[in-house]
């Protein structure tokens, strides 16, 4: 599989590695203390055309591959994995969904919106008894007056705070399990459409991570996205897309831990000379590396998978499964290779070490990425 990149995507990257480094990084801090993502700086993100990466040009899109999504993912990651993680909601779980799936209404309703950065979406899937098992969803949507009521709440939505659009997973048939599952498509504005109380996270802490109250939630029919009960399969081939940006989030922030990793190492100095010229710092750097390119290699198979239009349920899972243990694994090494200092938040590492961690939780547990995998890997 050749992994050679068009002049087109090392344009792109590049551009988004200047992004990432003089736009995101410099804020990072900021944002991890005020716990919140400047407007200003998502507005200048979706002028340059980042929130309607897969839209086509019709509706202001760029109309660009997976692979080039996730090269993006991965340097805006490197200098902020919360502002990353926003920019791929607002893609793969948002602006793909719709597009595949939404009615030509909903299309033209909404995604010239999305592209603007005038709607930026949020997707709520998660309930306390439907974490790992989507399809457990609790919360009821039932016909009334040809449209649906829906009563119920959501937990761990992201962008939760200022979404204007929600993309809901809820009940439409009590009795049929999974397949009885809808999406819909519900404005912020809705009556009985509720945002509640913020989470505070250990990690990712300018994310605006929220709880959904929905509560004789009324919207009218063309709300559906999709057909009833596709709600299950709309959400995990949505979470598919998702995961190949996990994955390339994980790898950009080895990647910084990395590079802030080699730098503090190239300056202090111990025993009368700098840290890295010892065989036990390199060899650290020579396991963070390895793991690094292997998970960036998995995530780049993914990608190109999913641009060739085949399955890639179990390749974007192997690639979320790896890339998060390989974040995780280098920040770990990148604060050990800080010593004290790594463990203060005076350090860059600091904050990538407790961000690295939910990369093993969110967009499906590392539990759940193994079990996807044998699904797939063992069928029959």
């Amino acid at each position: 599989m050749d992994f050679t990149l068009s002049d087109e995507q090392k344009m792109m990257r590049q551009v988004a590695a200047e992004i990432a480094d003089e736009q995101l990084a410099p804020k990072a801090e900021e944002m991890e203390e005020k716990c919140e993502i400047p407007a200003d700086l998502l507005k200048f993100l979706a002028e340059q055309g980042y929130f309607g990466l897969f839209l086509p040009e019709q509706y202001g899109g760029a109309e660009l591959d997976f692979v080039t999504y996730a090269l993006m993912i991965e340097e805006f990651s490197r200098g902020s994995p919360a502002v990353a993680l926003v920019v791929s909601v607002q893609n793969a779980l948002v602006g793909k969904p719709i597009l595949t799936y939404g009615t030509d209404g909903q299309k033209k309703k909404y995604l010239a919106k999305v592209a603007a950065g005038e709607l930026v979406g949020a997707f709520a899937l998660t309930e306390e008894e439907a974490g790992s098992d989507a399809g457990n969803v609790q919360l009821r949507a039932a016909k009334k007056d040809g449209g649906y009521v829906l009563d119920g709440h959501k937990l761990y939505v992201t962008n939760g705070g200022f979404a204007g659009l929600f993309l809901v997973v809820a009940r439409t048939d009590p009795e049929a399990g999974g397949k009885g599952l809808s999406c819909f498509l519900i404005e912020r504005d809705t009556p009985g459409f509720t945002v509640g109380k913020r989470f505070d996270g250990m990690g990712m802490r300018a994310l605006d991570v929220r709880r959904l109250e929905l509560e004789g939630c009324e919207v009218p029919a063309d709300a559906l996205l999709g057909a009833e009960g596709e709600g299950l399969k709309i959400a995990l081939a949505s979470l598919d897309g998702s995961r190949i940006g996990v994955a390339a989030q994980a790898v950009g922030i080895a990647q910084q831990v990395f590079n802030e990793a080699k730098r503090y190492a190239g300056e202090r100095e111990q025993f009368g000379r700098p840290i890295i010229s010892f065989q036990g710092i390199q060899f650290y750097f020579v396991e963070m590396a390895t793991r690094m390119e292997a998970a960036r290699l998995l995530t780049m198979r993914a990608a190109a998978l999913a641009d060739a239009g085949g399955r890639f349920s179990a390749e974007a899972a192997m690639a979320k499964l790896y890339a998060s243990e390989a974040a995780n694994f280098a920040a770990n090494l990148g604060v050990q290779i800080h010593g004290g200092y790594g463990y203060m938040k005076d350090y860059v590492v600091e904050r990538f070490f407790r961000d690295a961690r939910v990369t093993e939780i969110y967009e499906g547990t590392s539990e759940i990425q193994k079990l996807v995998i044998a699904g797939n890997l063992l069928k029959g």
